[in-house]
């Protein structure tokens, strides 16, 4: 296992557990879309936070791991797949054209839709999704169509990048597994007390007759 790459992940871990305190249970509507980066997600089944936990507090870890994840495969693109990086880079300088609401969120909100789900019969006037849109600049000049030959090299690079992308998920869930105890150890501290409270004030509403 290389050990920069463990020093990365418990540096993540680290993080996650400072934020970890202030995490509180949501009081608004929950999201009824599956968040594709953290449901069924192996990071979260090797470090046991897989079933039975809330989504925030499963996102904010799960977001920091892939991030390393998203580095490595970066790096190795960089490195070995000239094609692939120009068609990104140029990619990269469209989209900083453009209002982009998910830029630079912290971890914890990062990959989450930017907009609270409707009101069924209650549309909003506008949504910041909305306002990014997807329509190129009217002066923006369109990229130069690929050969033939440089789409066959593309598709290669990208199932070379999903290759290092798969091996470094590999990686990452083995060094992440380390660390099993103590994460374990932070949600009975941090967030299984407050879901025991909440359940808690539900049965006691509950049971509690109503008040004419």
């Amino acid at each position: 296992m290389d050990r920069s790459l463990d020093t990365r992940v418990s540096q993540a871990v680290d993080a996650w557990l400072r934020w970890l305190p202030r995490w509180q249970p949501s009081t608004h509507r929950g999201r009824t879309r599956l968040c594709r980066r953290c449901f069924g997600s192996p990071i979260m089944a090797a470090v046991g936070l897989d079933h039975d936990v809330p989504h925030a507090v499963q996102h904010g870890l799960s977001t920091r791991i892939k991030a390393i994840v998203d580095d490595i495969v970066d790096d190795y693109t960089q490195r070995n797949l000239p094609l692939l990086q120009r068609e990104l880079h140029e990619a990269d300088l469209r989209r900083a054209r453009q209002y982009r609401p998910e830029r630079g969120l912290d971890p914890e909100f990062d990959g989450l839709p930017v907009d609270p789900e409707p009101v069924p019969g209650e549309p909003y006037l506008f949504t910041l999704a909305g306002l990014a849109g997807d329509e190129p600049a009217d002066d923006e000049e369109l990229p130069v169509p690929l050969t033939e030959d440089e789409k066959a090299a593309l598709r290669t690079e990208i199932r070379l990048a999903d290759e290092c992308a798969i091996h470094a998920g590999k990686l990452v869930c083995i060094s992440v597994e380390t660390h099993r105890e103590r994460i374990q150890a932070a949600v009975a501290l941090y967030v299984e007390p407050q879901i025991e409270a909440l359940l808690a004030d539900l049965t006691l509403e509950l049971d509690s007759p109503p008040s004419w």
